[in-house]
């Protein structure tokens, strides 16, 4: 299924720096389509968007970057910070996007922090934003699941079963949803993570970013988020920041909302981006 969706869109590179440094984009949909630039989360790739990416390219131009230091694209310089891979991103944008068109924009996870500094350097060229489950809002996180630890030189049906478990507990609310596909993205995703987010979701940083931002703001959040219990805080800040503010609870969803609910998140785009 990876192959697939990934064959049918386009690979391109952008390179920022004086070591050329490379960015690896994915575009699916036609050139003559809105934009909507997709940003992944934390131990990701572009692959969390997998389930939504072809159903958007029917209504949209999608740009999906395997942000740097994951998947395809090479480590930022160190030290490095959300604003540090914004500056980066928006480079490759205006490589990919040449001229004064706008896009929109959505950032799930620790993407969604990346996404409102990246919304608050490119002004008033983002349309709107759409958060889905980002930390970075400066609230306390509350006690997670207890995980399960991968050890050096454990089987790979061990390795499956604990990525399958670790899953279940904190990024999907319904273990059915934990298919081979999500534990094989999960894998995928953390071998080729070579930078962490570390404290960042557990910072104010989105919540300092946002007051910058031009765009329209908007937040989808799974009800059983693990990560951001209660959820109705992060309504309460983001509410505050901007009057008439639209927030979406989708029910009985955990962390990983563009996967596990993906038909709910694509009608829910849907809605807040081609909307007025």
């Amino acid at each position: 299924m990876v192959a697939r969706i990934d064959g049918i869109g386009t690979a391109r590179a952008t390179t920022y720096g004086s070591a050329g440094r490379r960015v690896t984009w994915r575009l699916w949909g036609g050139e003559d389509l809105p934009l909507l630039v997709l940003l992944h989360g934390d131990f990701g790739s572009w692959t969390h968007w997998i389930r939504c990416v072809l159903p958007l390219s029917e209504r949209f131009r999608v740009i999906a970057p395997d942000m740097p230091g994951y998947g395809d694209s090479d480590m930022p310089p160190e030290p490095w910070g959300p604003e540090d891979l914004a500056v980066i991103l928006a480079a490759g944008l205006g490589q990919l996007l040449p001229g004064p068109r706008r896009y929109c924009l959505a950032g799930f996870s620790f993407g969604g922090i990346i996404a409102g500094h990246l919304a608050a350097l490119d002004g008033e060229r983002v349309e709107k934003l759409v958060l889905l489950g980002p930390g970075g809002l400066g609230l306390p996180r509350g006690p997670l699941p207890p995980l399960r630890r991968l050890d050096r030189g454990m089987g790979a049906e061990e390795a499956f079963s604990i990525h399958r478990h670790n899953l279940a507990a904190l990024m999907l609310a319904d273990p059915a949803r934990v298919d081979a596909l999500a534990v094989h993205l999960q894998l995928e995703n953390a071998h080729r993570a070579r930078v962490r987010a570390g404290g960042i979701p557990a910072s104010d940083t989105l919540l300092r970013a946002l007051p910058r931002v031009h765009a329209r703001i908007a937040g989808i959040w799974g009800e059983r988020d693990a990560m951001a219990q209660p959820v109705h805080e992060r309504e309460e800040i983001l509410r505050r920041l901007q009057s008439g503010l639209d927030f979406r609870i989708i029910p009985g969803a955990g962390h990983w909302t563009p996967y596990e609910a993906a038909e709910a998140v694509h009608a829910a785009l849907l809605e807040l981006l081609l909307v007025d």
